[in-house]
């Protein structure tokens, strides 16, 4: 396939002439041909428009007719697997088989959310029949659901091309709610974001609906994605990133007339607490199976493991030396933008910089490749200072020693919000994990036992967020279906006549769903 390197506005294409950019080869370092022209204002605007006039067609649609898009996506997605295969791994650096896996997982997540709407409980269908003779005052009757919000911008991940981007859990989310989606495209994977917008164009097509459900825009830099944010039609945002960039786009929608919410992934150092029994039983292979995780995807998972607490003792000089072996032996590997490996060598020159920091490992980091590096300082020093427990998204993590059990927990106490925490642990260490457990679920989306954070399953269950700084609202997961929720809002409908209300709530139950009537959950 050959690109053309314009915006997709609704059916049409953009037009060349503003600021132009190309993808990049990290790891050959050499830039990727075509040139990619930015959106223009007006195509912004354009964009918006569509997406403004198609949300009602889209809303009104009924949840099998939504089923069916979203499994027209998915094939088309498969369908140009071929077209992924010859561009995304020049435009990321990641492996053939890696681009098949997410190419495999962002089918997926549009065929879950297609099965989520199938079945259609997810609109939590609430019925309170009305109570005439109620004394002192009747009840009128009262029923709601969950609603599409609205147009809804999607900023492309740099680390997922496929799952985190164009056609990702974002994406897949937001038309499942039944909003219209304007993605930016992230300029490290362009091509690979054009790929991925022609095959949700062609199921647009294939479905008969509005060109405005899905437009994609080329950005430059942030001048088009801070513009996307501004325009009034846009009623919510995805993003998947670092924390400056998801915390700038908060504050411009904020700042709108109307403020809007941003459902902001924003990384994590995702902390490994190391219990005594479990470090005394088997040092070595933790170590090995940590190394692993902290090295996979030359770290450059939200889910990378940055931070790692165990209580010396028996087994922990022996965890401590094989795990600075394994990541001493690994090569650089690519990573996946220029200025993505600058942030990572800057942020382990810091660590190195320090004098309350001892270096176990340092490799050598240059141009756009990222060696491995392990620091090591004590729990009062990881409680003191804040820039310890800041994410460095890149293969590089900091072992904090812990005198005992009450300090380990102590550090758990100290951390911000996080995505993920786990917990490596012995039945002899159930009591201290007893303890360190309300503390963790306090702090983070998901708690893991003996298993390692990187890896994050699509299912119904997952929780991909935490509390603030981890995501912009700890309430919400970005993987899995409970993603939905992030783009719908509740609507009560108050004595309407039973012809006008949507199917999910008329007395007949037409669509056979499981509601909440007048206080019961019931299928009838």
């Amino acid at each position: 396939m050959s690109w053309m390197g314009l915006s997709l506005i609704g059916a049409e294409r953009g037009e060349p002439g503003g600021p132009t950019f190309t993808g990049w080869n990290p790891a050959e370092g050499v830039a990727l041909e075509p040139r990619f022209h930015a959106a223009r204002p007006h195509e912004v605007e354009r964009a918006c428009s569509l997406a403004a006039e198609a949300a009602p067609s889209l809303a009104a649609l009924s949840s099998r007719q939504r089923a069916v898009f979203l499994e027209h996506i998915a094939e088309a997605l498969l369908a140009a697997e071929a077209d992924f295969l010859a561009v995304t791994p020049k435009e990321t650096g990641l492996p053939p088989a890696r681009i098949q896996g997410e190419l495999g997982r962002a089918a997926g997540q549009f065929r879950q959310f297609a099965r989520l709407l199938e079945e259609g409980s997810w609109v939590d269908a609430r019925i309170d029949h009305a109570l005439p003779d109620r004394k002192p005052l009747p009840r009128a009757d009262l029923r709601s659901m969950l609603r599409p919000v609205g147009p809804v911008a999607v900023f492309g991940a740099s680390n997922f091309p496929l799952a985190f981007s164009v056609a990702g859990g974002d994406t897949a989310s937001a038309l499942a709610a039944g909003c219209p989606v304007v993605a930016k495209a992230h300029p490290a994977h362009p091509a690979t974001s054009e790929c991925a917008a022609l095959a949700i164009r062609a199921a647009v097509v294939a479905c008969g609906l509005h060109e405005g459900v899905f437009s994609l825009l080329f950005d430059a830099g942030t001048e088009v994605g801070a513009a996307l944010v501004r325009h009034p039609a846009i009623r919510s945002v995805g993003f998947t990133g670092s924390r400056q960039g998801g915390q700038a786009l908060m504050a411009l929608a904020a700042s709108r007339p109307l403020p809007i919410p941003v459902f902001a992934e924003m990384g994590s150092i995702n902390p490994i607490f190391v219990l005594p029994e479990a470090l005394a039983a088997r040092p070595e292979a933790m170590a090995d199976s940590l190394a692993a995780s902290i090295l996979q995807g030359a770290g450059q998972f939200c889910t990378s493991p940055g931070l790692v607490v165990a209580v010396e003792g028996p087994g922990f000089e022996a965890f401590r030396a094989r795990l600075a072996e394994k990541l001493g032996a690994a090569a650089p590997a690519p990573m996946l933008t220029p200025n993505i490996a600058e942030r990572f060598r800057e942020g382990v020159g810091r660590l190195a910089a320090r004098t309350d920091t001892r270096t176990c490992v340092r490799g050598e980091s240059r141009a756009a490749l990222g060696a491995a590096a392990l620091f090591e300082a004590p729990a009062t020093v990881v409680l003191a200072e804040h820039a310890l427990t800041e994410e460095v998204f890149g293969s590089c993590a900091v072992l904090t020693p812990a005198k005992d059990a009450a300090e380990l927990v102590r550090v758990a106490l100290g951390l911000e919000g996080q995505l993920t925490a786990t917990v490596l642990m012995d039945a002899g260490d159930t009591a201290v994990a007893a303890e360190l457990f309300p503390v963790l679920t306090d702090r983070v989306g998901r708690v893991l036992v003996n298993g390692v954070p990187t890896g994050v399953e699509v299912c119904p269950a997952m929780v991909h967020g935490g509390p603030f700084p981890a995501s912009s609202d700890g309430r919400f997961t970005a993987v899995g279906t409970g993603a939905i929720r992030r783009f719908v809002r509740p609507v009560c409908y108050q004595d309407v006549p039973d012809a006008l209300l949507p199917a999910e709530l008329r007395e007949s139950n037409p669509l056979s769903l499981w509601r909440t009537v007048d206080g019961v959950l019931k299928r009838e």
